[in-house]
């Protein structure tokens, strides 16, 4: 009866950093592929190709951490 007064429970501030960091992350790597996308100097376009790997190897990085916490669940204290 009186369910939009019940709060729902707040996102672990860890939880929630780990999907901030990921989401800056994935727009950083699609900045990262549209920049490549338009470079026409070869030595821009190696320097995308090491961003972009630099950038999906901390997108992986940050998924995995994801994944293992929410299977971890959160600290309690």
């Amino acid at each position: 009866m009186f369910r939009f007064l019940k709060q729902e429970p707040q996102p672990d501030a860890n939880y929630q950093s780990l999907l901030d960091n990921l989401m800056q992350t994935m727009d950083s790597l699609h900045l990262a592929y549209e920049n490549f996308e338009n470079a026409t100097d070869p030595e821009l376009i190696d320097s995308y190709i090491y961003e972009v790997n630099a950038i999906q190897m901390r997108y992986k990085f940050l998924l995995c951490r994801l994944k293992s916490y929410e299977l971890a669940g959160p600290v309690k204290s």
